[in-house]
């Protein structure tokens, strides 16, 4: 049998601080595949923005007030044979003893609702960005069947990826009390009541399974990458151009394999290139403001006066043009990070005996030659592509375990 390709052909030449990995261990990953982890671009490969796109146009393009007035173009409200489907392939997966991490689209098996999930996967790269299924049974099922029920469906999407240095391919996104305030470098802002500015994750899908509520806030939010961009070039052009520029040094928060620096850098926006030459978006304000340590001894560049700009007028663009709504127990949300920004409100928990605020989140692979985008990354074309990896830290998934987000 060939091996998968890790590497797309044609480039022109590798980007710098790629990691030191060793081949493979089948015993450590029993598909045979390792997530890639995090990468810069092939500078090559990367557009100038003059040669950006002026406007875009198509399904990618759209604004809260339609999505509002047509809640039916992204609220999927299960059928009862749906969910009866569903549940036999989660019963089905946990009787056949399979453990969590090896679940996949073979083993994991909705025939039916099968050619529904591959049109909805469709509308999450190529249209719209975003989903939320509603309405599954989660008080019923229990927290350990409606996590399956979420990494089955992801699986159908494309690989779930590690999330950490953990090699979680099922992230926990509660307040787990970590110090934001003065431990930026160390923690994730999923693992705090924080709000959560406009982003996206080191993946192409993430997937979210809203398991309880906060007592107040905790809203998320969606806003098209593309109609923020035709905003950008209208409005400033000058912000737009910034946030094209590869200039964006991104931290690792010390997660770190063998050969890497602690940070990577690449434009906010990109153009996918060649093909339909799409603009691709990459940003967390998050891991760009927690650099202070390094600009401090002059091994970066600090952020300049033009970027600090470009960061608060992309937020406030963001706003400006995303839908917030209030989730559900037992909604399932997944949102492209190609093409759309998601956020989330501040939330306070409630008081015990309630649970406090969770959700169990996937990140999904979706390689070039599989359909998904093609990016200006020596990796497009891997299956488990993106992601953070960490040496050979084996893949691990556990429903019921509160851990990662903290050092």
């Amino acid at each position: 049998m060939s091996a998968l390709p890790d590497v797309a052909p044609g480039l022109r030449g590798m980007p710098a601080g790629l990691p030191r990995l060793v081949p493979v261990d089948r015993k450590l990953f029993p598909d045979g595949l390792r997530t890639s982890g995090q990468h810069p671009p092939v500078e090559g490969q990367l557009c100038a923005f003059e040669d950006f796109p002026l406007e875009i146009a198509g399904p990618t393009v759209w604004t809260p007030q339609e999505m509002i007035d047509h809640p039916e173009l992204w609220i999927h409200l299960w059928t009862e044979s749906e969910l009866e489907e569903l549940l036999h392939a989660v019963d089905s997966f946990i009787a056949s003893g399979t453990p969590l991490i090896s679940i996949n689209k073979n083993n994991f098996c909705m025939p039916k609702f099968e050619p529904q999930l591959q049109k909805i996967r469709d509308d999450i790269l190529n249209g719209r960005g975003f989903i939320v299924f509603r309405g599954l049974p989660i008080e019923q099922w229990g927290r350990y069947k409606a996590a399956v029920a979420t990494m089955g469906i992801s699986a159908h999407f494309g690989y779930l990826l590690s999330q950490n240095k953990l090699g979680l391919i099922l992230g926990h996104v509660t307040n787990q009390g970590a110090d934001y305030h003065n431990s930026l470098d160390k923690i994730k802002i999923s693992a705090t009541n924080a709000p959560q500015f406009y982003h996206t994750d080191e993946t192409d899908i993430v997937g979210l399974l809203f398991c309880a509520p906060g007592e107040t806030g905790g809203a998320s939010g969606c806003a098209s990458a593309h109609t923020v961009w035709n905003a950008l070039i209208k409005e400033r052009p000058d912000v737009a151009k910034t946030l094209s520029s590869n200039i964006w040094y991104v931290d690792r928060k010390g997660e770190t394999t063998d050969g890497q620096e602690p940070w990577f850098r690449n434009p906010v926006f990109m153009v996918e290139p060649g093909g339909k030459e799409r603009v691709y978006v990459k940003w967390d304000p998050y891991f760009v403001k927690s650099l202070s340590r390094f600009s401090d001894k002059g091994l970066i560049p600090p952020l300049s006066s033009e970027q600090l700009e470009a960061m608060k007028v992309l937020e406030e663009t963001c706003q400006r043009f995303g839908l917030v709504y209030d989730c559900e127990v037992g909604d399932i949300q997944f949102v492209s990070c190609c093409q759309t920004f998601h956020a989330r409100t501040g939330f306070t928990d409630p008081a015990p005996p309630k649970p406090p605020r969770y959700l169990l989140r996937t990140w999904i692979g979706t390689p070039e030659q599989e359909g998904g985008w093609a990016l200006p990354f020596h990796d497009s074309f891997h299956p488990k592509r993106g992601g953070i990896q960490v040496d050979n830290t084996p893949p691990a998934a556990d429903p019921l375990t509160t851990q990662g987000g903290t050092e």
